[in-house]
């Protein structure tokens, strides 16, 4: 625990002006983000007598080693900053509101030629048309089959779309009028968008001009009497209207706005948000978060409205933003708001009619989302404190091992040997923590080896890390601080460590206990490149699979947990999560090499210009017997490109032929069969350096 008085800066070097600044631990960790209008009054509330300060801000305060800051001009530039240091430096001090689920979004992919209507999550793409969030996924496709009645716009995948291209018959959708079948040229490229703009802006709420168009069309067909045709759009406008339903009306003008609700206790804060557009609530989302910090109701809303419209643009942004209390002071946040839309923003308290009624509804949310997350979390808190507590005893632990790192180790036969770390920090998950390492000392098959290098490597740039920061120190032989070293000293090529910036360090935090996949060999292994290292303060332990027996380091018989200990159950997790991940990488890595070809080792050659490549010869046996002059066509590609290419190529033997295993014929490049007089062996191998059309041909 540090003592602030011995990182406070001297009287007079803090400016009294607008600015952000950042606490970091001793490992120089940035763990707070913190922006004010006084940098000097502001960062001096924090240097006085402990006792006076909230419980949470002295542990933030003890924590720290340092504070640096940086001045702006105005409070609008240090809300933008503040915002833009908490996404990067993920600080653990700060309030982060976290969504309770991944919130599926209606999207409409106009950035494509033919743009396609889909459920889309995660983040948010450029050129997408988003609409929602929704509470399910099925209350998307209730909507969108309904629709797809008025505006048949595509939703197949490439893949679909593709297909039906090559065969020149649409799919299913296509027969029925659900989709206008642009794969077969029913419809134009434009005349497809269209649609698709119709869609969005009907989705986007203004339905009245459409249901008046299609009504007006039907009184005209069935003055014509074109019976078929009206009773066709009696029913458009019939779907059209139940679509509408779907969504109730809770504001009477034609509303644009977001409403936000929070409930709070001491410890935790729970926001909703109702996402109103054309008087309709179009979507809905709810986030919870941890109090680490002393904050204020006005501070939780000028965390969630960065964490809402931080990524937002345009629309995205409404034009009212109704809040129950307003951030202090409120025109930065406001113009910060505004200047992400683009026009004006209204942010501020509802006081009275329709918009204070619906704002009370989403307060009821809010407690209830608050009410369920405490019931949930009791029982989890309850379960993984427990599963500690009883690793640490069966273990011998002086204390619950609050982080846990496993090693696995993943390959093929002894080739793409790899290895995974995964990390769980209080009994859960921590990804941004994982690692993945590929073994560099040796080339074939040997996990024992395998686990003594990775563990080696990992511990050692711990080591380099505590070193960095003047943690430790071992007389003159010190390790160097650019390069990552085996155990016999060999520098591992290429590796090198970031310069230190406060980001979260890559092996900089050490675990209390480090948990390999495998019985008493492997533990054997990672204990004894600890030691190598003079590392004594870490618990080793290996989880076997067969009988799922815990194996320490040095003993002859295993520590054999009770089937229904939460303890085995919490290390049978962390150990399935390793296999997980090293297995992932080691597959992405196989099939990475089973695409490879002879353009791959063409040195500064991007994906980008071997796709433009392939797409204007046809295939790497056409580019091969291809010019130098012929080459510099390609767009992108210059003539010492082109000079390199040539020659890369002209080194790399050529690909064997690929063979159609269902009729024995040799296969060209271009994906036909070749002249029978031309025909080689009909089972001759496929190579590694085959094209795309070949490799799928042997698949």
């Amino acid at each position: 625990m540090a003592d602030p008085s011995s990182y406070r800066p001297k009287p007079g070097q803090i400016p009294d002006s607008p600015g952000v600044y950042k606490f970091r631990d001793e490992h120089r960790r940035v763990i707070y983000v913190g922006k004010a209008k006084s940098l000097r009054q502001r960062l001096a509330s924090y240097f006085q007598d402990l006792a006076n300060l909230h419980p949470r801000t002295r542990t933030m305060v003890t924590t720290a080693a340092s504070v640096e800051w940086t001045v702006v001009s105005t409070e609008v530039e240090a809300l933008q900053l503040e915002y833009s240091w908490i996404k990067e430096y993920d600080p653990r001090f700060n309030v982060k509101y976290r969504d309770d689920k991944s919130y599926p979004h209606l999207a409409v992919t106009m950035n494509e030629v033919f743009p396609r209507v889909q459920v889309m999550r995660g983040a948010k793409k450029k050129g997408v048309r988003y609409f929602g969030p929704y509470g399910h996924a099925w209350a998307i496709r209730d909507t969108v089959d309904l629709l797809l009645r008025v505006f048949p716009v595509r939703t197949c995948s490439a893949g679909v779309f593709k297909n039906a291209s090559r065969t020149g018959r649409p799919c299913l959708l296509g027969y029925i009028g659900k989709c206008s079948a642009p794969c077969v040229g029913r419809v134009s490229p434009e005349e497809h968008r269209d649609l698709a703009e119709e869609f969005c802006d009907f989705m986007a709420g203004r339905t009245g001009t459409y249901i008046r168009r299609l009504e007006q069309q039907m009184t005209e067909a069935a003055e014509e009497m074109e019976y078929e045709r009206a009773a066709r759009l009696r029913d458009d406008i019939e779907a059209l209207r139940k679509a509408m339903e779907k969504n109730a009306v809770v504001l009477a003008d034609a509303t644009d706005a977001d409403l936000m609700a929070l409930a709070e206790d001491e410890l935790e804060a729970a926001v909703q948000i109702f996402h109103v557009r054309g008087g309709r609530v179009r979507g809905q989302r709810g986030w919870v978060t941890d109090k680490v910090e002393a904050v204020t109701t006005g501070d939780l809303v000028e965390h969630a409205l960065q964490q809402l419209y931080g990524e937002e643009t345009g629309d995205s942004v409404p034009k009212e933003v109704l809040v129950p209390a307003l951030p202090e002071p409120v025109e930065p946040v406001q113009e910060w708001l505004t200047a992400r839309r683009g026009s004006n923003v209204s942010l501020r308290i509802p006081q009275r009619g329709d918009k204070k009624a619906l704002m009370e509804t989403v307060q009821r949310n809010a407690l209830q989302s608050l009410a369920l997350h405490k019931t949930r979390r009791a029982s989890d808190l309850t379960t993984r404190s427990r599963a500690l507590e009883e690793i640490a005893e069966a273990l011998d632990l002086d204390s619950a091992p609050l982080r846990i790192e496993c090693y696995d180790i993943s390959h093929l036969q002894g080739d793409d040997v790899v290895a995974s770390m995964v990390v769980f920090e209080d009994g859960l998950q921590r990804k941004g923590e994982y690692r993945r390492f590929q073994i560099k000392g040796f080339a074939g098959q040997d996990d024992v080896r395998s686990m003594h290098e990775v563990i080696t490597r990992r511990f050692r740039r711990y080591l380099v890390e505590k070193e960095k920061t003047g943690e430790w120190t071992d007389g003159e032989d010190t390790v160097p601080e650019t390069a990552e070293i085996l155990a016999d000293g060999t520098p591992l090529p290429g590796s090198t460590l970031a310069e230190d910036d406060g980001r979260p360090k890559r092996f900089a935090y050490p675990p209390q206990l480090v948990v390999v996949d495998g019985g008493r060999p492997q533990v054997a292994a990672a204990q004894r490149a600890l030691d190598e290292l003079g590392i004594d303060d870490i618990a080793v332990c290996g989880l076997a699979k067969r009988l799922e027996e815990v194996w320490l380091p040095g003993e002859d018989d295993p520590v054999v947990l009770p089937r229904s200990s939460e303890g085995l159950y919490l290390l049978q997790r962390v150990r399935d999560e390793a296999h997980r991940f090293a297995i992932t990488y080691q597959r992405a890595k196989r099939a990475k090499r089973f695409r490879s070809g002879p353009l791959d080792d063409v040195p500064g050659l991007g994906e980008s210009r071997k796709q433009a490549l392939i797409k204007h010869f046809g295939s790497v046996k056409k580019l091969r017997s291809a010019t130098i002059d012929q080459i510099c066509e390609v767009p992108g590609v210059g003539r010492k490109t082109a000079e390199t290419i040539a020659v890369a190529l002209a080194q790399a033997a050529p690909a064997a032929p690929a063979v159609n295993t269902a009729t024995g014929e040799i296969m060209e490049d271009d994906g036909h069969a070749a002249p029978e007089t031309t025909a080689g062996p009909a089972e001759e191998p496929v190579t590694a350096g085959a094209s795309d059309e070949r490799r799928g041909q042997e698949t």
